[in-house]
C-alpha cells in the first residue's frame, strides 16, 4: 500500500507576501481584489507543493508547470470564469517579479485559457429604478405592523439610504468607491464628484441635483454632519465610521423586496443600469468609459450588447416583416 504523500505546510513566502503588500498600498486594489488573488497564489503553492513535493520556486517554474494546473483544474472541474481569476492572478504576480528582477519573462505568456461565456450585465429599467429609488421612503412610510422585524427604521437611515442609492445612480459608482467618499470630494456649486477608483486613480464626475440634495437633506438629520475627510455615508447616525459595502448590500436587499424586484440583484447592478440609460439616451462610448473609470474601452463595450439587444427586440416586436 502506497503511503500518502505529506500534507502541505503553511505556505509563507516573502514574494508572495511582497506581491500582497504592493496590491494595498502601491495599487489600492479592492479589498476583494487582495483577498481573491491571495486565495489564488495560495491555491496553486499548495497544488504545487502536493504535485512536486516542493515549494514553488517562482524564477524557475515554466510554461509545462502551468500547463499541468491548468489541467489539474480542468479536472476539478473548475468554471471558466474562476479559471481565468486564478491565471490572472498568476500574471499580475509574474509581472511584478519581473520588475523586481526575479524572472526575465512570463512563464504563463500565450497560454490557451478556457475562454468563459460573455454574459451580458443584468440592469434595472428606468421604471424599475424610479421604484427602487422610492423603496426607503416606502419602507419608512408603512405601518408599524408591515415594517420589517428587528430594529426599527429610524429617520436618519432612511434618507442616507436615499441618498446612497441616488448617488450610486447619478455617478454610477462601484461600491467601494461610494463608501470611500469623503465631504471634501464633493463640489455642490459644480455638481462635481471626486472618486478614487481602481489602482488608487482619480476622476471628476458629474452628480445630479436630485443626489446633491438628497445628500444634503441626509445631512440635516444627523446631530452632527461630517466634515471635511470624514466619510459621506455613515455606517450609523452617530460614529463617523464609514458605511461598509457589506451593509449597503444588505440594505439594497430590503429595498428590493419592497420594490417587488429580484433581491438577488447586487449594488454593482445599479452601476450597470446607469451606464444602459446612458447609451440608451445617445451618450457616447468613451464619455461612459471615462465615467466609469474604466481602463480599457472594450470593458464597456459590454454595455452596447445590452442596448444592441434590446433594440434587436424592439424591431421584432414591430416590424411586420421582422
Amino acid at each position: 500500500m502506497e503511503t500518502p504523500p505529506p500534507a502541505p505546510p503553511e505556505i509563507r513566502d516573502p514574494w508572495m507576501d511582497k506581491f500582497l503588500a504592493h496590491l494595498a498600498t502601491d495599487r489600492g486594489a479592492s479589498v476583494y481584489t487582495q483577498r481573491n488573488y491571495r486565495q489564488a497564489l495560495l491555491e496553486f503553492a499548495r497544488w504545487h507543493w502536493m504535485e512536486r513535493q516542493s515549494a514553488a520556486a517562482w524564477g524557475t517554474l515554466q510554461r509545462d508547470d502551468f500547463r499541468s494546473y491548468l489541467r489539474y483544474l480542468g479536472r476539478n472541474r473548475l468554471s471558466r470564469a474562476a479559471t481565468a481569476l486564478r491565471f490572472s492572478a498568476l500574471r499580475t504576480f509574474y509581472k511584478f517579479l519581473m520588475r523586481h528582477g526575479l524572472v526575465e519573462t512570463l512563464p504563463i505568456k500565450n497560454l490557451s485559457l478556457p475562454k468563459a461565456p460573455q454574459r451580458l450585465p443584468k440592469f434595472l429599467t428606468i421604471r424599475q429604478m424610479a421604484d427602487l429609488l422610492a423603496a426607503p421612503a416606502k419602507l419608512l412610510a408603512a405601518p408599524p405592523g408591515k415594517k420589517r422585524a428587528g430594529r426599527p427604521l429610524s429617520a436618519a437611515v432612511c434618507l442616507r439610504d436615499v441618498a446612497v442609492l441616488e448617488t450610486i445612480y447619478s455617478c454610477g459608482l462601484r461600491v467601494s468607491e461610494l463608501c470611500g467618499l469623503r465631504v471634501d470630494d464633493l463640489d455642490f456649486s459644480e455638481q462635481i464628484i471626486r472618486v478614487r477608483g481602481k489602482g488608487k486613480k482619480e476622476r471628476l464626475v458629474p452628480v445630479g441635483e436630485t443626489a446633491l440634495r438628497s445628500i444634503q437633506t441626509y445631512w440635516s438629520a444627523l446631530l452632527n454632519p461630517p466634515l471635511g475627510g470624514q466619510p459621506v455615508f455613515r455606517a450609523d447616525t452617530v460614529k463617523a465610521a464609514p458605511l461598509s459595502p457589506l451593509q449597503l448590500a444588505r440594505r439594497l436587499k430590503n429595498y428590493l423586496i419592497v420594490a417587488g424586484l429580484d433581491p438577488a440583484l447586487t449594488p454593482h447592478k445599479l452601476r450597470h443600469s446607469y451606464a444602459t440609460h446612458l447609451l440608451d439616451a445617445g451618450a457616447d462610448l468613451r464619455s461612459v468609459q471615462e465615467l466609469l473609470g474604466h481602463a480599457h474601452l472594450i470593458t464597456t463595450q459590454v454595455y452596447t450588447h445590452v442596448t444592441t439587444e434590446r433594440l434587436k427586440k424592439a424591431y421584432d416586436a414591430a416590424h411586420p416583416r421582422a
